[in-house]
Parts: structure tokens; sequence; C-alpha cells
């Protein structure tokens, strides 16, 4: 109840101050206002000049909004050019020691050591030149020619590496089935064959080679040297009862001659109860030929023969499945991971199936310095660091997108070196990982190349494979990749730019990037203490908000030596202006985050983005702009002076850009979104709003005046309405458009800002209907006719203009919403109060309006006023020998003109308002013509009868025009009512007057001349009628004493219709106001008397005076129907039984009434003269009282 009553008093010295706009005639709020203390002074004329840059501004700023959308879209085609990044600051503590020339020279000698002990099939893309490799070192190294020959010596001169070959015996496929059960026990045997002279090369193309067969071939060599060594031989385990066997085992032989050695290997079908296994252990046991053949031969009687028993041929009786031989000089670099055929010992195995291999040539000894001081992994990260700043130097297009592809003699020696060390796939990549991304934080590469990086790192992971200084390696590097990525991230404003396309796709490359690295295995193993990723993210996010909202804001801020001094209106303007251009920039920052910056984040490592930075931001913005307020407030308090229109247009841009930030918030989780910092500014802006507002004001009323001055009398193209009233319905819209950016939420603060903005709207329309009208007074000397009538049609139309836009103020201000908060708040009678409070406004508004408007209209129909006349008193003059229509003509001719001119320059509705003032206008023109000509000839009457209907049907225009139902009211009722009667004989006028008293008699009740009780009965037989007058009561008091001495005059009306009745009379009653008469009276009626409407008894009470003329009391009617017409209670043979009839007194002035004064001119007739009389009489004796 507090609320509501505070509200009503807040809302009823608002609408006091224009209560009443009709009241209401000073010109608009000057400096004058209840804001300002400073005198009243004339507004000067650069004021209007300057009112339409107020608008502008104001219009920039209603429209900031969508500037800013429209600035996001544009800033996002900007960037979708070919615009390089800007540059990705690194903290110190990133930057990587360089290498000393020691350690290059070493290295170098290592290079040099892998390119002398290449083996393998080259790839395609290898360099096969030893001559273009050194040249390329040279290059990377910055060697001179003559240090290289010293190395090159050295590395020759030194012993050569020695290789092994590492065999994966995976699995096989499709065997032939050797056992009754349709399956077979598979197992493998491998061994390295030494090399052959051409002879025996060309002796195995002729026939393949078994580990059965070797043996003769052994026996017939003569030199020790050419035996097979027996650690060259190894066995798989036995895989029972399978066609598709998995071994998944893995075998390591030293090599001797790399390039002429052999690997062979068979697949048998295991037929006996004795290990194979453990037999070729045995055999890998002895040395010498004959310990060998015996071994051999064990492992051969172990294998039972799988064809038919009567066959003789050891060749036919094995259970051989397949066998494979690979030279080690066609093995390629990278090595072997595919499937090999298996293929007939000789031209009569029945083979099938393929086995898969994984083979891998390495070195087992290398003779440089570092490999034995380093490990092989650090040795080829040093390798790899030094080609990759090399190779990334050579990038000159777009060197920040390098994808990490190196020249082909870089890719060779370092593929050979990580074979010849025997790096495994994951060694490989996570050295490639190390190194590639702590080059990145020297000089940036494409984040897709460490995407790609960590992805092969994921694949290839092995736990067990990645200890000590290897797993120490690894999680530094994502240690320092992560806060290299987060400081990024810190600073992303500056180095990923929405306004550089590249920037952004670098920048979601890195969270992609980031964000599958938190979620490797990997990550997980060796930093098991970063499980929170998400967390450091949203961490360095808040941070880099914070950090660059205080770097924008830092240049507005005061010093600090500043921050207590007296803050004057001028500085406070400046950090006004100042904190709008940081809000504007929060929420253009803030556009980026929700339109790019957010779906990067979330998609990436599922971060919000945009509610960490909004949230951050909003907080900031409230905190700086609350304070800026409270100084505001307090200046302007303690200074008592106005609000300077500078300071409330930057307080309004203040206003609407938080707005604008505010609304941001809808795009937050519908839980972050409650208490926000934000929550209720408005209410630090409550009172500068209200001042704001009277400015508005002020200048809107400049702006309309201005627009008065400048307006031309003339129609704008398909409009009939001046450019005046566009301007003013421009800056009611503008002024509109201001409240919608408000936004008010408060409920009762609303309320009271649309009551003044009706106030302000209202007034406004007014005072522009006001200035039109007085310019058009000032005008009208000196014009034409023709000119003038359409000046004032414009000026009708400019002010309907601006009253059908001023309707549309319900919708505009949402009055409707502004009810349903009050009733929400305060109940119903708030909205009522808000109901009768706004339309009451628009109420008076539209009364004032219409004055204006008629006021308009009266000038036009004043410049018609001779003309009408003088046509109209043509038609009264005119002779009766011609037709109404030669009378009436030059009357319609003139309208018809008029009426072209109107219809032409006047919207319907101003249309309909002129032809009306026009119809009343000749209507009470012929209407004073006929009652100045009373008591002519009935032709008279005839010819204005004609005119008026003439004239009804020229102003309804077949429908188009006026309603007929508008048109037969008021004066034309009179009219019609007085040529009708004009037209009737005396006697009909007489007969008229007694049908009005009789409908008048019906009508009364209770009057204060008292009432008379009579009894009528008729004797049809006899046609006669018997009146006995019972008595009377409370008859007014006409004597000295305050009584009377009441009498009853009863007569047949009129007398024309009984002239030979005579009138009769009650006895007097002395002194009495309720005198009783109880007398009966007898009257002769026919029935050709009674049927007659206007047929009635009179009865006159008069007050008797002996010494004067008698007094008239009052009078009552009866007609005569009521007791003589057959059917009547009255007049059956009952009828002196029925119930006496209560007559109320009545005494009307005669000359009142029209036909009084329409007998009374017909100054001839004697019947009209002597009624006239008798009426005067009785009117006489009622002034004389």
């Amino acid at each position: 109840m507090t609320t509501l009553l505070d509200l009503k008093s807040s809302v009823l010295r608002q609408v006091q101050r224009s209560q009443s706009l009709r009241s209401r005639r000073e010109p608009p709020p000057t400096a004058s206002s209840p804001l300002t203390d400073c005198p009243p002074e004339p507004l000067p004329r650069r004021i209007s000049a300057e009112s339409v840059e107020f608008f502008e501004r104001t219009n920039a700023v209603l429209q900031k909004q969508e500037s800013m959308m429209r600035a996001a879209q544009a800033e996002c085609q900007r960037g979708a050019c070919t615009v390089p990044p800007p540059q990705e600051h690194v903290d110190q503590p990133f930057i990587t020691e360089r290498i000393s020339r020691t350690e290059l020279d070493l290295l170098y000698e290592e290079a040099v050591y892998t390119v002398v002990n290449r083996v393998g099939v080259p790839a395609p893309e290898h360099v096969k030149s030893d001559d273009e490799l050194f040249a390329y070192l040279l290059k990377v190294f910055d060697m001179g020619e003559e240090e290289h020959e010293i190395i090159l010596q050295k590395v020759q001169e030194s012993k050569r590496a020695s290789f092994s070959l590492r065999v994966s015996v995976m699995k096989a496929k499709s065997l032939m089935a050797k056992d009754a059960n349709g399956y077979s026990d598979p197992y493998c045997m491998l061994g390295i064959l030494v090399g052959q002279s051409p002879r025996e090369t060309e002796e195995k193309k002729e026939r393949k080679f078994s580990f059965r067969k070797r043996r003769e071939k052994l026996e017939k060599r003569s030199s020790t040297k050419e035996v097979l060594p027996a650690r060259c031989i190894q066995v798989t385990e036995v895989k029972p009862e399978t066609l598709n066997p998995v071994w998944d085992e893995h075998f390591v032989f030293e090599i001797d001659d790399v390039h002429n050695d052999l690997l062979h290997l068979d697949i048998w079908d295991h037929d006996d109860d004795v290990s194979v296994a453990e037999a070729c252990k045995k055999l890998n046991e002895v040395s010498g030929l004959r310990g060998m053949g015996r071994y051999f031969k064990q492992i051969a009687k172990s294998v039972r023969a799988n064809g038919s028993a009567s066959s003789g041929s050891e060749e036919n009786a094995d259970d051989f499945l397949g066998c494979i031989n690979i030279p080690l000089n066609e093995i390629p670099v990278p090595g072997y991971d595919t499937w090999f055929k298996l293929e007939p010992r000789s031209s009569a195995s029945k083979v099938q199936g393929e086995c898969h291999l994984v083979l891998k040539l390495f070195t087992s000894q290398r003779d440089t310095t570092l490999s034995k001081r380093d490990t092989n992994v650090s040795i080829h990260k040093k390798l790899l660091s030094q080609i990759v700043e090399n190779e990334h130097a050579q990038v000159k297009r777009e060197p920040y997108n390098w994808n990490g592809q190196v020249s082909p003699p870089a890719w060779t020696i370092l593929t050979h070196h990580a074979v010849q060390t025997d790096l495994s796939p994951l060694q490989q990549a996570i050295v490639r990982w190390h190194c590639y991304s702590s080059h990145h934080r020297n000089q940036r590469v494409c984040y897709s190349l460490l995407l790609r990086l960590l992805r092969t790192i994921d694949a290839e992971w092995d736990p067990p494979a990645v200890r000590g200084d290897l797993e120490r390696q690894l999680s530094d590097s994502f240690r320092l990749y992560t806060e290299h990525c987060l400081c990024l991230m810190k600073n992303m404003r500056q180095v990923f730019p929405c306004t550089s396309a590249a920037a952004i796709t670098r920048y979601e490359l890195m969270l992609r990037g980031i964000g599958y690295m938190q979620n490797m295995r990997a990550f997980k193993t060796v930093c098991p203490l970063r499980n929170e990723l998400h967390l450091d993210i949203t961490t360095a996010v808040k941070k880099g908000t914070a950090e660059w909202y205080e770097s924008l804001i830092a240049q507005y801020k005061p010093e600090e030596g500043a921050i207590h001094c007296v803050w004057t209106k001028q500085t406070l303007e400046e950090q006004l202006k100042k904190l709008v251009q940081v809000i504007d920039a929060v929420c253009a920052d803030v556009q980026r985050a929700q339109n790019v910056y957010n779906q990067l984040f979330y998609s990436t490592v599922k971060v919000d983005f945009f509610s960490i930075s909004y949230r951050q931001l909003e907080k900031q913005v409230a905190d700086d702009v609350n304070v800026a307020m409270e100084r505001v407030c307090g200046t302007l308090e303690q200074e008592s002076s106005r609000l300077t229109q500078a300071m409330g247009e930057t307080i309004f841009e203040l206003f609407v850009s938080l707005k604008i930030l505010k609304g941001f918030r809808e795009f937050l989780p519908l839980k972050d979104a409650k208490m926000l910092a934000l929550t209720g500014f408005h209410n630090w802006f409550k009172s500068s709003i209200h001042k704001w507002l009277q400015i508005v004001h002020e200048r809107s009323c400049d702006r309309i005046r201005k627009a008065v001055e400048a307006d031309q009398p003339q129609p704008l193209q398909q409009a009939k309405h001046s450019s005046s009233a566009v301007e003013v319905t421009a800056c009611f819209s503008q002024v509109r458009e201001i409240w919608l950016q408000l936004a008010w939420p408060d409920s009762a603060g609303a309320f009271i800002f649309v009551t003044r903005l009706t106030d302000n709207f209202c007034s406004e329309a007014v005072c522009y209907s006001e200035m039109i009208t007085r310019r058009i007074e000032r005008n009208q000397l000196g014009r034409d006719h023709k000119g003038f009538t359409v000046q004032l049609c414009i000026a009708l139309n400019s002010i309907e203009h601006v009253r059908v836009y001023l309707t549309h103020l319900p919708r505009d201000l949402d009055w409707s919403g502004v009810e349903r908060a009050m009733e929400e708040s305060c109940g119903v009678e708030g909205k009522e109060q808000v109901y009768k409070a706004l339309n009451g406004q628009l109420f008076n508004m539209d009364l004032d309006l219409q004055r204006e408007t008629k006021r308009i209209i009266s000038l036009l129909t004043d410049k018609m006023l001779p003309e009408l006349r003088r046509y109209i008193q043509h038609i009264s003059l005119s002779p009766d020998s011609i037709n109404n229509d030669e009378a009436v003509s030059p009357l319609m001719k003139y309208l018809q003109d008029t009426m072209a001119i109107l219809t032409e320059n006047l919207v319907k509705e101003n249309l309909s308002r002129v032809l009306q003032s026009m119809w009343e206008l000749l209507l009470r023109m012929i209407l004073d013509t006929v009652t100045e000509n009373r008591g002519v000839q009935v032709e008279f009457y005839n010819r204005f009868q004609y005119t008026v209907e003439t004239l009804l049907q020229f102003f309804h225009v077949k429908g188009e025009g006026l309603s007929l139902e508008d048109m037969k009211i008021g004066d034309y009722k009179v009219l019609d009512e007085e040529l009708r009667l004009n037209k009737c004989s005396s006697f009909d006028l007489i007969e008229q007057y007694y049908l009005e008293k009789i409908s008048l008699q019906k009508t009364l009740k209770h009057t204060p001349f008292g009432r008379i009780s009579v009894k009528c009965y008729y004797d049809a037989p006899e046609q006669r009628l018997t009146v006995e007058i019972l008595h009377a009561a409370d008859i007014i008091a006409l004597d000295a004493n305050g009584l009377s001495d009441p009498f009853v005059i009863v007569e047949l009306c009129p007398h024309h219709l009984f002239p030979s009745a005579k009138s009769q009379r009650t006895q007097v009653k002395l002194k009495t106001l309720h005198p009783v008469f109880d007398e009966l009276f007898y009257f002769h009626v026919s029935p050709e008397h009674y049927r007659h409407r206007y047929a009635c008894l009179t009865f006159t009470v008069m007050d008797y005076d002996w010494l004067s003329t008698n007094d008239f009391a009052g009078e009552a009617v009866a007609p005569l129907s009521d007791f003589c017409w057959p059917g009547r209670p009255n007049a059956s043979p009952a009828g002196k039984n029925v119930q006496p009839v209560i007559l109320h007194l009545s005494r009307s002035k005669p000359s009142e009434k029209p036909i009084m004064r329409m007998l009374d001119a017909r100054t001839g007739d004697r019947e009209a003269q002597e009624f006239v009389r008798r009426l005067k009489e009785i009117e006489k004796s009622m002034e004389e009282e």
C-alpha cells in the first residue's frame, strides 16, 4: 500500500502540471525549467540547428546496437582476407638455448656416419646421392668444405656399423590343412642365409631353399666359414588346430653381410610329441658341421610325412606348408610391414596362404662420439631440431602455416638415422613432437602439424616403452606447450583477433590440439597431476579478460593523484564519454566472444568462454559505472544546477551501452543469468533520466517550432499534409525509440516515465496545432479564396496526421505492459490508476486538437459566409414565378466548386468534419432566414424545404459523405419542424399545440404545482360526457397569506372544433391549497369530435382575486379518446364506477413555444390572434406573480 500511495502522489504531481492541456497556452519549456536555478533566457535561433544535430546524435545512439552488429559482420568479412595473423609473443622462459659449435661438429659426424652407412631400398622420395646429402648437411650445419673432409675421413676410417635384423612373425592366414581333422598345427622356422656366390644365386632361382635340403649343400662346402651358424635359426610356437595362426613373436638376427644375406622362413605342420622349440634350442647350442647336421636331421625326423605311406619319396613325406625368401638388400629403409605370399619349395609342393611379417634393419653398434655418450633418442632429437630450424628458415611464404614438411635430403637423413638407431615409431613420434613443439615456441608453425604429431603419439602409445628420461622429456614438453598455449589464451585478443581469419583458424587448431592433448593416454600417464586442464584454461581466460579490461580502462581513468580532487562537470563529462567508449569496446568484445570465440572453445575444450568472459567484464564494468554515476549524482546535487545537454546525451549513451551489454545475458545458461552485477543498473540513472527527458522535451519543442517556421503550405508527394507534420511525427518516433531503448524494468518507474512522456507528446502536439493555427491566422490577409482554402486544408490534415499518430501511443509506449506490471506490484488499484492517468492525458489532448481543428474550420467557413449568405438571400427573395431548381442553383454551384477543392485537399476524416460544419452553418442560416420571415406565404417555406432536401442529398453524396443519421439531428430537426409548422394553417398549428400539451401531460410526474383528481365517463347513446372534478392537492400559494382561493375552469379544446361548447367552472374554495370540489359538469361530445387526437379537456386552476384579475395556478389536459372511445371503461354503462384520474398541473410559458410565435406572426388571421391573446393573458398573470 505504501508503494501505491507513493506512486499516486508522484503521478499526481506529474499530471497536475498538465492536468488540462486546454488551459495551457504558454510556449514549451525553455531554460527556466524546474531543473535549473538559472533565470529564463530566450532560446537563440541557433538552437534549432542544435536540435537537429541533437536528434541526429540521439538517433546514432539508438542505432548503436545495430551498428555494432554490422561492424562485427564487417569485421568478419575483413578477416576473410589473407591477412597475416599477429605475432604470437612468447614468454622468455620458453625460449630454448642454442647448441654450441662443438656439439654441432659431433652432431655433424653423426649425420655423416648415417649417410655413409645407409642400407635398405630407398623410397622414391629419398635422395640416393651421397654428394647431394653431404651438400645439404653443409648448409644445415654451416660447415666448410675442409671441415667436412676431415670429419668424412674420420668416419670412413672408423669401424663400420654392425647391423641386425628384427623379425616379427605376426600371423598367417588361409594355410593348407594337413591333418585329418581339417586343420594343421603350424609353426615357423626362420633364419639368415649367408651371402651366396653368383652361381649359387642362379641355382636358387631353379629350386627353392629348405632347411632340410640345406644340409646337403653345407656338407659339400670345403670351408667351415660357409657353414650355417647355429644362431641364425629360430622357431615359433606351435599353434594347434588352426589355418589362421597368430604368433606375434619377435626375433633379432645379427647380420654379417647386409648386402648379400637372405632371410628364409618355413612353415610346417607339427605332428610329433617332440618339442620343436626344444630341438631348435639344442640345435643352436652346437657348432661345426657335424653337430649341425645331426641335430638338423633330428628335427627333420620329428616331422611326419603327410603323404601316402607307400610313397618312398622323402620329398612327399613331409608336412611342409610353405616358405618365404627375402633378400636383405631388398628390404626398404623403414622396413617391411606387410603380407608375404607362401611359396612352394619345388614344383611338386602344394602350398597356399600368406604370412604377415614385420622386418626392420638397424645398427647394433655405431662408432661415433655421440653414440657412445648419448642415447639414440637424444641424438635423433638434436639432429631433428637442427634440421627443423634450417628447413623452417627456408619457408618464405606464410612461414606461420608451415606444416613441418622437410626437403628430400632432410627426410632421407632423418629416416636413415631413425632406422639405424632402432627408434620405435613411438620414440620417433615423441622426438618429433618434442622438437616441433619446442621450435614452435621460438618460431610458430601450423597448429595442425602439432595436432597431427599428438595423434601419432596417441596412436603409437605403449606405456611400458616410455620410461625414465623419455617419460620426463615428454612430460616437460607437454607442460611447456600447455603453459605456452595458456599464455596465448590469456593474450588471445591481441594474438588471435577476429579481424584475421588466419589467426582464428590457428586459434581453433591450437584449442583443438590442447583439447586433444588433455584426453590423450600419454598425457594422463606422464602428467597425472594436470588432470583438470579445463580449470587452467578457465583461469587463463579470466585473467586475460581482466587484464584486457584493465588495460582498456587504464587510459580513461584519472591519474592516481587526481582521484581525490574535486570532480568538475567537464572532467565528469569527459570521464563518462571515455567510459562509454570502454563499454562499447567491451560490448564489441562480448559480441566476438559470442559469435566466434565461444564456439571455438566449446567445440574443442568444452569451456564456456562466453560465460566466463562476460561475467568477468560485466562485473568490472558495473563497478566502474556505479562509481562514476555516484559522482555524477553527487555533483549535480551539490551544484543544484540543471543537467547540461552534453552531459545528458553522454548519460543516455552510457545507459544504452550498458543496456546492450546487459542484453548479452540472454546467451548465458539460466543458472548463470541470475544476480549479475548489472541487474539493477537502471536505478543508478533514475534521477538523471528524468532530467534527460526534460532536455528531450525542450529539444522536441524547438524542433517542432523550427518545422512550423520552415513549413511551406504545400502538400507532400502522395500525401495531403505538410512537411512539418512529417517532422513532428519523426520527432515523436525518435522519442518513442528513446523510451524503447530505455526499456525501464521497474513498473512504478516505468509508469512515471510513461506518464511524463505521454504528457510531453500531448503538449507538443497541442503546441504544434496552436502554432499552425496562429500562422494561418497571420497569413490569411491578401490570400485568394482558393489558395487560402487549400492552405487551411493542409493545416487540418497536418493536425490530423499528428493526432492519428498519437492514437497509437498506447501501443507504442506499451501501456498494457505498464498496466500489467502495476497490477502485479500494486494490485487492481494500480492498474486502474495507470489507465485513468494515461487515458485522461490522451483524452485532453484530443479535445485540444479538436478545438484547434474547429478554429481552423471556422476560419474556412468564415471565408465562405458572405457567399453563402448571398445565395441564401437569393433563394429567399426569388419570386414565386421561378422554380425551385433555379432558385437553389447558384448555391449548389458554389457548394460543388467548394466541394471539389475540399475533396482534393482534405483527408477523409477532415472532409467529414468540414462538411459537417458547412451543413450546420447552412442549417443555421436557413433557420435564421425562415425565423425572420414567419407569416409569409406557404411557397416561401416550400422553397426552403426543397433547399434543405437538396442540401441533404448533396452532403450525403450517395453514402460517401455525411450519414443521414448524423445530419438529421440538432438544428435540422428544429428547421424541419419550423418549416413544417410554417406551412400549416392556423387551425393546424392550434391542433399541434394541443397535441404537444397532451404529449407533455403524459410525461408529468410529481410537479411542484400540485395535482387535480377528476372522473370522466361518456354516455354514448346520449353523446354526453360527464366530468366530475373531485378535489385538488398541493396547489401553489398565490396569496399573501400563503394560501390560495382556487377554482377550476373546464372546457373542450380546441375551440374551433367545439365552437358551441361553453367553458364551465367550479365554485371558489377559499384559503386552501387542497380544495375539495365534488362538482359535476356535462358536455356534448359527438364521435366526430372525440376521434381527433388533439380533442381534449383542459382543466385550468385559477386563484380568485376579487380586487384584480385572477391568477393562473396551473393547468392539465386529458384527451377525449381516453374517455369516449368505444371499448374504454369510461364509455361503458359502468363508467361511473371507474377510478378517478390524477392529473399533474403544469405552468409552461406559451411564448416559449415556436407555434405561439408563428401564430403571433399571422396578424391577419383572427383565429390565430384570438388564440394567442388568451395564452398571453395567462402568461401575463404568471409574470405579475
